[in-house]
């Protein structure tokens, strides 16, 4: 069952994208960049990398995510990559254990908790998706340091309406 936590705003450096559940992995690849983009710069990340879902549905072709890592102030990255702020607010979140596939069923579990429990997500239901304000998923393992995707946490965030 997720928890109820107030999240601060969060700045951050990122890339926006429209692809399909297939092309998140390569999306996922781009992350890097950002973080040598910031490097190049002096900037050092101020937390885990995360994707950021603005448009998803059930049986979408395509969604449109932002993938990004949080910092401390803004920075110019030129025209490739953006600033922008998570916004402040109460969330639902619950930490996944395990490969990143078992994501989309740890995000239903929550929605359906949510729908239970009546929880107002922070969200517009369009003929193109579900528009969110923040729908999040935060990667505190770096696979780099850790191969067996088993033992990798993502932190679940879904904003809830004010």
């Amino acid at each position: 069952m997720p928890s109820f936590v107030d999240r601060p705003a969060q700045r951050y450096a990122g890339f926006r994208d429209t692809v399909t559940v297939e092309g998140l992995r390569e999306v996922a690849h781009r992350i890097a960049a950002i973080v040598g983009a910031l490097a190049a710069r002096g900037v050092t990340p101020a937390g885990a990398p995360f994707f950021r879902y603005l448009v998803i549905g059930p049986g979408m072709s395509s969604l449109t995510v932002e993938a990004g890592v949080p910092i401390e102030a803004p920075v110019d990255l030129g025209e490739e990559y953006f600033t922008d702020v998570v916004p402040a607010g109460k969330y639902a979140m619950s930490t996944h254990h395990g490969a990143p596939d078992g994501l989309h069923a740890a995000t239903a579990a929550i929605l359906a908790w949510g729908e239970q429990e009546g929880v107002r997500w922070d969200r517009t239901e369009t003929p193109a998706g579900e528009h969110w304000a923040a729908r999040i998923e935060v990667y505190r393992t770096d696979p780099r340091q850790e191969p067996d995707a088993t033992k990798w946490e993502t932190d679940l965030y879904l904003r809830l309406a004010d």
